[in-house]
């Protein structure tokens, strides 16, 4: 699109940014404005999805919605201009006749060809802007209701000017909004101030900033407010916040209500509908591709009687405080992890990746725990840094906090990336085990099955007992059967007998 101009201003193109690492393309899932609406520096105007995860953009400028390039559903490559925004007098990125007539504003009718002073150059991408530009304070939000009817009086205020006013008479021009005191934060339905790296860090530590107090300049909530909400009490996200609308159109989707996506197509007679992969999905099939062609899979199982750890996990519940397990989630997973960790402690061989490049074998002495997790936009496996020096209610503290982020589609990239093994629990379907592929880059993946009563052989007398059977499947370039079993069988024996956590722990 060519850069438009119009009196007030010059239009500017947001360009789609690399969100992720090296990635070449992300998909248009929501715009959260239209055209004709203002936005404001640091405010989200849309929610894109990339192989990784979904995240929100925010705008580097201030100004009035002109175009929305793409529709929802739209894929776009990384570095094409996604949105135009008329901004007040500034130039977009060069030389316009905008620019000139900014410049001609204070200087007269026939300084219209000259190139504006003072220009400096700011963020790569972003172009330049005039040295004397200052950022308004917010408007209450009255004022601001008031001047949204239309665009030319959004575009005014802007300005700090009116239109009809003469462009040579500065006595003409009435009182900025900026002398008006600007509103508190706290108001109801006004946005918080907040510069975009700390409105990120807020999504990520699930803090609503209309509940924080602001310690800033002008009321801008700074790092330090957000890490004091969040170890005040955690925040609940808003109803109306962009991902919770993710989740719950999301759920339509794969419950088949009529919030399929406008991508997604059928044919005439109704008896096929083609959705198109993208994002999470498409990069999860790629990656179960090249594992499974790349890395030599070998799987072994073992059917193990689980009765005492049912018990141990039906105790920790109920002496919770006792066990410095209050207010966290216990299941049998939690001990299963555990079981699994201690294993890769007597067995750390297992834990390492393949060089290709080198070859060579990596030996991990970290264990980044990946937990396999079924999400509305596909399979995600976001891991725990460190699993291997944190206590029980330390786990248990992070799993439950992996997935509910990952339930709410809060995942960050950086928590789906360096896991070095994975937990798949299948059993939560109803599935007894399976043969699951190995997440690309790491060494082993353990599938727990559904735990049952059945009829097993304990003491000598066949009684009920609860029965699982595990799965562990390994790159056999890293792992040799033997310490494959060796693995597999210290998992078994602990949840056989949970004691042993204290003697191998």
């Amino acid at each position: 699109m060519s850069k438009a101009t119009s009196a007030s201003g010059s239009v500017r193109e947001f360009k789609m940014p690399d969100v992720g690492e090296g990635l070449t393309e992300a998909e248009i899932l929501k715009w959260y404005v239209q055209p004709g609406e203002a936005v404001t520096d640091g405010q989200v105007v849309c929610e894109v999805e990339t192989a990784k995860a979904a995240v929100e953009l925010p705008i580097p400028f201030d100004g009035v919605v002109r175009d929305l390039h793409f529709p929802e559903g739209t894929t776009v490559d990384v570095g094409q201009a996604i949105i135009a925004v008329e901004v007040a007098g500034g130039a977009a990125g060069g030389p316009s006749d905008a620019a000139d007539e900014a410049a001609g504003a204070g200087e007269g009718a026939g300084a219209a060809d000259a190139e504006p002073e003072g220009r400096q150059p700011v963020l790569v991408g972003y172009g330049v802007s005039q040295s004397t530009t200052r950022r308004r304070p917010r408007k209450a939000p009255a004022a601001t209701a008031a001047a949204t009817p239309a665009a030319d009086a959004v575009q005014a205020e802007l300005n700090g000017h009116v239109d009809t006013a003469p462009p040579a008479a500065p006595s003409a021009v009435p009182a900025a909004p900026a002398e008006a005191p600007p509103a508190p934060a706290s108001v109801p339905g006004e946005r918080p101030l907040a510069k975009p790296p700390v409105r990120k860090l807020a999504k990520d530590l699930g803090v609503d900033l209309t509940s924080v107090v602001p310690s800033g300049p002008d009321g801008i909530i700074t790092r330090e407010d957000v890490h004091a909400a969040a170890t005040q009490a955690p925040a609940a996200a808003p109803a109306g916040r962009p991902g919770a609308e993710r989740v719950a159109r999301a759920e339509q989707q794969v419950t088949g209500e009529p919030s399929v996506p406008a991508a997604a197509l059928a044919d005439a007679a109704g008896r096929e509908t083609r959705i198109p992969v993208r994002g999470v999905r498409k990069a999860t099939a790629q990656a179960m591709v090249g594992s499974a062609f790349t890395a030599p899979h070998v799987t072994e199982w073992v059917t193990v009687d689980v009765t005492r750890t049912v018990k141990l996990v039906d105790e920790l519940k109920r002496d919770a405080d006792k066990y410095g397990l209050t207010g966290l989630r216990i299941n049998p997973l939690l001990l299963i992890a555990k079981a699994l960790l201690v294993a890769i402690k007597r067995n750390p061989e297992v834990n390492a990746s393949w060089d290709e490049a080198n070859q060579e074998i990596v030996q991990k002495h970290y264990v980044n725990l990946g937990i396999a997790a079924a999400t509305p936009r596909g399979l995600i496996v976001p891991n725990i840094k460190d699993a291997h020096a944190k206590t029980l209610p330390e786990l248990a503290e992070a799993l439950a906090d992996l997935v509910g982020t990952a339930r709410e589609g809060r995942t960050s990239p950086g928590a789906m990336q360096g896991g070095t093994v994975t937990i798949t629990n299948v059993g939560v379907f109803g599935i007894d085990s399976g043969t699951p592929i190995l997440n690309p880059g790491e060494s082993a993946i353990l599938a727990v099955g559904a735990i049952k009563a059945q009829p097993w052989v304990h003491k000598g007398k066949v009684k009920p007992r609860q029965v699982t059977t595990l799965a562990l499947s390994f790159d056999h370039r890293l792992v040799d059967g033997e310490l494959g079993s060796k693995v597999l069988a210290d998992v078994a024996a602990v949840l056989e007998e949970p004691k042993r956590l204290i003697t191998w722990g």
